[in-house]
Protein backbone atom coordinates (compact mmCIF):
# COMPACT_ATOMS: atom_id res chain seq x y z
CA UNK A 1 0.00 0.00 0.00
CA UNK A 2 1.60 3.53 -1.22
CA UNK A 3 1.59 6.52 0.97
CA UNK A 4 -0.85 7.94 -0.05
CA UNK A 5 -3.41 5.34 -0.24
CA UNK A 6 -2.52 4.57 3.19
CA UNK A 7 -3.36 8.29 4.33
CA UNK A 8 -6.75 8.03 1.96
CA UNK A 9 -8.23 4.59 3.66
CA UNK A 10 -7.03 5.79 7.18
CA UNK A 11 -9.24 9.03 6.37
CA UNK A 12 -12.18 6.56 5.19
CA UNK A 13 -12.00 4.14 7.65
CA UNK A 14 -12.32 7.27 10.56
CA UNK A 15 -14.35 8.97 9.45
CA UNK A 16 -16.74 5.77 9.64
CA UNK A 17 -16.20 5.10 12.76
CA UNK A 18 -17.21 9.34 14.14
CA UNK A 19 -20.02 8.74 11.79
CA UNK A 20 -21.28 5.69 14.25
CA UNK A 21 -20.10 7.04 17.08
CA UNK A 22 -21.47 10.53 16.56
CA UNK A 23 -25.38 8.76 15.34
CA UNK A 24 -25.56 7.23 18.49
CA UNK A 25 -25.37 10.75 20.39
CA UNK A 26 -28.12 12.42 18.40
CA UNK A 27 -30.82 11.27 20.29
CA UNK A 28 -28.86 12.34 23.52
CA UNK A 29 -28.81 15.50 25.91
CA UNK A 30 -29.15 18.61 23.81
CA UNK A 31 -25.82 19.96 25.02
CA UNK A 32 -24.36 16.84 23.24
CA UNK A 33 -25.80 17.32 19.95
CA UNK A 34 -23.88 20.73 19.77
CA UNK A 35 -20.78 18.55 19.34
CA UNK A 36 -21.76 15.23 17.82
CA UNK A 37 -23.59 17.12 14.97
CA UNK A 38 -21.02 19.15 13.30
CA UNK A 39 -18.87 15.75 14.55
CA UNK A 40 -21.35 14.15 12.18
CA UNK A 41 -21.08 16.44 9.44
CA UNK A 42 -17.44 16.34 9.29
CA UNK A 43 -17.04 12.99 9.40
CA UNK A 44 -19.23 12.38 6.14
CA UNK A 45 -17.17 15.30 4.67
CA UNK A 46 -13.58 13.20 5.90
CA UNK A 47 -15.43 10.24 4.06
CA UNK A 48 -15.41 11.56 0.59
CA UNK A 49 -12.35 13.94 0.84
CA UNK A 50 -13.88 17.15 0.73
CA UNK A 51 -10.81 19.54 1.84
CA UNK A 52 -9.37 17.15 4.38
CA UNK A 53 -6.79 19.50 5.82
CA UNK A 54 -9.52 21.96 6.91
CA UNK A 55 -11.76 18.93 7.98
CA UNK A 56 -9.20 16.92 10.11
CA UNK A 57 -8.10 19.69 11.91
CA UNK A 58 -11.56 20.61 12.80
CA UNK A 59 -12.33 17.12 13.78
CA UNK A 60 -9.11 17.54 15.98
CA UNK A 61 -10.14 20.57 17.62
CA UNK A 62 -13.58 19.02 18.06
CA UNK A 63 -12.26 16.14 20.05
CA UNK A 64 -10.13 18.24 22.23
CA UNK A 65 -13.47 19.73 23.09
CA UNK A 66 -15.24 16.57 23.49
CA UNK A 67 -12.60 15.67 26.17
CA UNK A 68 -13.39 18.68 27.82
CA UNK A 69 -16.81 18.27 27.87
CA UNK A 70 -16.77 15.17 29.60
CA UNK A 71 -13.32 15.52 31.42
CA UNK A 72 -11.65 13.37 29.79
CA UNK A 73 -11.98 10.61 27.23
CA UNK A 74 -14.90 9.14 28.19
CA UNK A 75 -14.42 5.81 26.46
CA UNK A 76 -11.37 5.78 27.37
CA UNK A 77 -9.09 3.91 24.88
CA UNK A 78 -11.07 4.41 21.67
CA UNK A 79 -11.46 7.79 22.28
CA UNK A 80 -7.37 7.95 22.73
CA UNK A 81 -7.34 5.47 19.66
CA UNK A 82 -9.31 8.21 17.71
CA UNK A 83 -7.31 11.60 19.50
CA UNK A 84 -3.70 9.91 18.31
CA UNK A 85 -4.99 9.07 14.44
CA UNK A 86 -6.36 12.80 13.98
CA UNK A 87 -2.87 14.53 15.65
CA UNK A 88 -1.22 12.28 13.48
CA UNK A 89 -3.58 13.03 10.46
CA UNK A 90 -2.62 17.02 11.08
CA UNK A 91 0.32 16.38 11.33
CA UNK A 92 0.55 14.85 7.60
CA UNK A 93 -1.38 17.50 6.09
CA UNK A 94 0.65 20.16 8.00
CA UNK A 95 3.83 18.35 7.47
CA UNK A 96 6.36 20.65 5.34
CA UNK A 97 7.84 17.52 3.64
CA UNK A 98 7.03 13.94 2.63
CA UNK A 99 9.54 13.18 5.04
CA UNK A 100 8.02 14.78 7.99
CA UNK A 101 4.80 13.14 7.03
CA UNK A 102 6.31 9.70 6.69
CA UNK A 103 7.72 10.64 10.14
CA UNK A 104 3.97 11.50 11.33
CA UNK A 105 2.33 8.68 10.13
CA UNK A 106 4.70 6.53 10.92
CA UNK A 107 4.13 7.26 14.61
CA UNK A 108 0.92 6.39 14.06
CA UNK A 109 1.93 2.51 12.59
CA UNK A 110 4.33 2.27 16.23
CA UNK A 111 1.86 3.52 18.41
CA UNK A 112 -0.35 0.60 17.11
CA UNK A 113 1.88 -1.94 17.08
CA UNK A 114 2.60 -1.09 21.03
CA UNK A 115 -1.32 -0.67 21.81
CA UNK A 116 -1.07 -4.40 21.29
CA UNK A 117 2.59 -5.63 23.20
CA UNK A 118 1.90 -3.35 25.96
CA UNK A 119 -1.54 -4.81 26.14
CA UNK A 120 0.09 -8.31 26.47
CA UNK A 121 2.69 -7.51 28.89
CA UNK A 122 0.18 -6.16 31.52
CA UNK A 123 -2.07 -8.76 31.44
CA UNK A 124 0.97 -11.32 31.58
CA UNK A 125 2.64 -9.65 34.20
CA UNK A 126 -1.03 -9.99 36.26
CA UNK A 127 -1.45 -13.51 37.96
CA UNK A 128 -5.06 -13.53 37.76
CA UNK A 129 -4.58 -13.27 33.73
CA UNK A 130 -2.24 -15.56 33.67
CA UNK A 131 -4.15 -18.34 35.52
CA UNK A 132 -7.51 -17.13 33.65
CA UNK A 133 -9.16 -15.57 36.46
CA UNK A 134 -9.67 -12.12 34.77
CA UNK A 135 -11.27 -13.63 32.03
CA UNK A 136 -13.82 -15.48 34.48
CA UNK A 137 -14.78 -12.51 36.06
CA UNK A 138 -15.23 -10.60 32.77
CA UNK A 139 -17.82 -13.18 31.84
CA UNK A 140 -19.13 -13.80 35.10
CA UNK A 141 -19.72 -10.14 35.77
CA UNK A 142 -20.46 -8.31 32.52
CA UNK A 143 -23.71 -7.00 32.02
CA UNK A 144 -23.80 -6.45 28.20
CA UNK A 145 -26.78 -8.78 27.51
CA UNK A 146 -25.32 -10.69 24.50
CA UNK A 147 -22.85 -12.38 26.90
CA UNK A 148 -25.28 -14.06 28.96
CA UNK A 149 -25.06 -16.98 27.06
CA UNK A 150 -21.50 -17.35 27.60
CA UNK A 151 -21.54 -17.04 31.53
CA UNK A 152 -21.40 -20.71 31.64
CA UNK A 153 -17.96 -20.47 30.38
CA UNK A 154 -17.34 -19.53 33.78
CA UNK A 155 -17.82 -23.02 34.37
CA UNK A 156 -14.95 -24.07 32.40
CA UNK A 157 -11.84 -22.65 34.14
CA UNK A 158 -9.47 -24.68 32.00
CA UNK A 159 -11.17 -23.52 28.30
CA UNK A 160 -10.77 -19.49 30.27
CA UNK A 161 -7.14 -20.39 30.96
CA UNK A 162 -5.92 -21.63 27.62
CA UNK A 163 -7.92 -18.65 26.00
CA UNK A 164 -6.26 -16.08 28.38
CA UNK A 165 -2.64 -17.41 27.33
CA UNK A 166 -4.03 -17.01 23.64
CA UNK A 167 -4.52 -13.95 23.90
CA UNK A 168 -1.07 -12.73 26.14
CA UNK A 169 0.74 -14.76 23.73
CA UNK A 170 -0.92 -13.32 20.68
CA UNK A 171 -0.64 -9.43 22.17
CA UNK A 172 2.68 -10.38 22.92
CA UNK A 173 4.40 -11.34 19.45
CA UNK A 174 2.57 -9.19 17.47
CA UNK A 175 5.57 -7.18 16.81
CA UNK A 176 6.83 -9.94 14.96
CA UNK A 177 4.06 -9.82 12.57
CA UNK A 178 6.42 -6.88 10.63
CA UNK A 179 8.54 -9.10 9.20
CA UNK A 180 6.48 -10.14 6.34
CA UNK A 181 3.39 -8.88 4.38
CA UNK A 182 2.01 -12.22 5.05
CA UNK A 183 2.23 -12.49 8.49
CA UNK A 184 1.01 -8.70 8.96
CA UNK A 185 -1.97 -9.97 7.24
CA UNK A 186 -3.07 -12.71 9.67
CA UNK A 187 -1.84 -10.61 12.56
CA UNK A 188 -4.71 -8.14 11.91
CA UNK A 189 -7.25 -10.65 10.33
CA UNK A 190 -6.45 -11.90 14.09
CA UNK A 191 -6.81 -8.92 16.06
CA UNK A 192 -9.78 -7.43 13.48
CA UNK A 193 -11.45 -10.46 14.82
CA UNK A 194 -10.46 -10.13 18.45
CA UNK A 195 -12.11 -6.53 18.76
CA UNK A 196 -15.25 -7.67 16.62
CA UNK A 197 -15.59 -10.72 18.55
CA UNK A 198 -15.23 -8.25 22.23
CA UNK A 199 -17.99 -5.89 20.12
CA UNK A 200 -20.48 -9.10 20.00
CA UNK A 201 -19.42 -9.70 23.18
CA UNK A 202 -18.97 -7.15 25.69
CA UNK A 203 -20.42 -3.80 23.39
CA UNK A 204 -17.09 -2.79 22.77
CA UNK A 205 -17.77 -2.09 19.50
CA UNK A 206 -16.14 1.54 19.31
CA UNK A 207 -12.79 -0.15 19.87
CA UNK A 208 -13.17 -2.24 16.75
CA UNK A 209 -13.72 0.29 14.05
CA UNK A 210 -11.26 3.28 15.41
CA UNK A 211 -8.45 0.47 15.99
CA UNK A 212 -9.60 -0.95 12.58
CA UNK A 213 -8.93 3.17 10.94
CA UNK A 214 -5.06 2.50 12.02
CA UNK A 215 -4.05 -0.74 10.53
CA UNK A 216 -3.38 1.01 6.55
CA UNK A 217 -0.70 2.75 8.90
CA UNK A 218 0.73 -0.08 9.72
CA UNK A 219 0.62 -1.83 6.31
CA UNK A 220 2.22 0.91 4.91
CA UNK A 221 4.54 0.84 7.27
CA UNK A 222 5.76 -2.23 7.07
CA UNK A 223 5.93 -2.27 2.91
CA UNK A 224 7.94 1.16 3.72
CA UNK A 225 10.84 0.11 6.04
CA UNK A 226 10.61 -3.92 6.10
CA UNK A 227 9.95 -5.21 2.69
CA UNK A 228 11.12 -2.13 0.59
CA UNK A 229 13.29 -2.57 -1.99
Amino acid sequence: MNFVDAIRLTEILLGFAFTLQSIEHLKSFRNERYLFLPRLLLALLLIIGFQTTWVVLLLFLLSLAILYRFQGPYNGGSDRMGLLILCCLSLVHLAPSLRWQEIAFGYLAIQLVLSYFISGWVKVVNPEWRSGQALKDVFQFSAYPVSESLRGWVKSPQLLFYVSWAVILFELVFPLALLSPVSLMIALGVAAAFHFSNACFFGLNRFFWVWISAYPAIIWFQSRFFTAG
